[in-house]
């Protein structure tokens, strides 16, 4: 398996007045080369704050990032910012992601000029590598010298993409890049991406809290719950057959049409664990409704339960009584 990205052990603490934020706690995954990984889980559970620690917009607290192979926690400034030709980001907010005083000319050619990518270029050749950019994203060359403010949602975000695209990227992490969007301009945009990474043979983490979204763009899926990983397979195994209980929760509130009338929608009980140094237990057990004998036996695991489906929960390992059995 070829993996562009590896992460190990990765946390990330804020300090706070009350003790320290476990914002991302032990987290560890791989990316196969030119597939997608999705991260998704209810707001505050680290998924941005994952994303930016890969690219070390963040520094991380502990753990190691290998992209290639090489460990990018253990490197200097001066090689971050080389590497960062083929590590970028494309943001969450179109509306604030993009500076209201450039025109679109002048931020997508930034990062061109702070690379140096065409040394010694005249604007003219620097204005014709933008505007084939804007034509890769969809976006008229009339509108080169326009304003943000000037520009709807969906033009903003392509915006940005082309920035992202600007160096020639290999990686890319989109942070819930179509959620500020309308429903049609989604779809725009996520064809957008998907196209690309056809063409470019792109590699994307997409952060989103939509499961439909992530379904639809991601070959693996993450899901994450108080920084911890929770439950990790390929889509459409964890589509088929979700095992964590917050993972079937949160597919229970996806919409579905239906004949007969969707499923009835799992309710989480219980209040959410304070992520201020959270004490050596399952996140998750005060909201849980499939409570075993052995959820008071530390944090679990992340296991391979099924080849390529990892789960971390007490009472879904291979030696324990699945949940399915439990609430009978």
């Amino acid at each position: 398996m070829d993996n562009i990205l590896e992460v190990h052990n990765l946390k990330k603490y804020f300090k706070t007045a009350r003790g320290q934020v476990h914002a991302v706690d032990g987290v560890n995954f791989g990316i196969e080369r030119g597939k997608t990984l999705g991260v998704v889980g209810e707001s505050g559970c680290g998924k941005s704050t994952l994303g930016r620690c890969v690219l070390r917009l963040v520094e991380p607290t502990e753990g190691e990032v290998f992209y290639e192979g090489r460990d990018i926690c253990r490197i200097g400034k001066r090689s971050m910012k080389a590497l960062r030709k083929d590590m970028q980001i494309i943001f969450q907010d179109p509306y604030s992601s993009l500076n209201p005083r450039k025109t679109v000319l002048d931020i997508i050619s930034e990062p061109i000029k702070l690379q140096k990518m065409i040394a010694g270029a005249s604007r003219a050749v620097i204005e014709n590598r933008v505007l084939e950019l804007m034509d890769t994203v969809g976006i008229a060359e009339r509108l080169i010298n326009t304003y943000p403010h000037e520009l709807d949602g969906g033009r903003r975000q392509r915006i940005g993409i082309a920035r992202a695209l600007a160096l020639n990227p290999k990686f890319i992490v989109c942070d819930e890049p179509v959620s500020a969007l309308d429903v049609s301009i989604q779809a725009q945009i996520l064809n957008l991406l998907k196209k690309l990474q056809k063409e470019m043979g792109l590699t994307y983490i997409f952060i989103t809290h939509d499961l439909s979204v992530v379904n639809y763009f991601s070959n693996d899926i993450m899901v994450m719950y108080l920084g911890h990983v929770v439950e990790m397979a390929p889509s459409a195994e964890l589509f088929r057959n979700p095992v964590h209980p917050y993972t079937k929760a949160l597919l229970s509130a996806v919409l579905v049409p239906k004949v007969k009338g969707n499923e009835s929608r799992i309710k989480l009980r219980g209040e959410v664990t304070s992520p201020i140094d959270p004490p050596d237990e399952c996140r998750f057990a005060k909201r849980c409704n499939y409570l075993c004998k052995t959820c008071d036996a530390g944090a679990p695991p992340l296991l391979e339960i099924e080849a390529g489906h990892f789960v971390a929960c007490h009472c879904a390992t291979p030696d324990a009584i699945t949940l399915q059995e439990q609430n009978k």
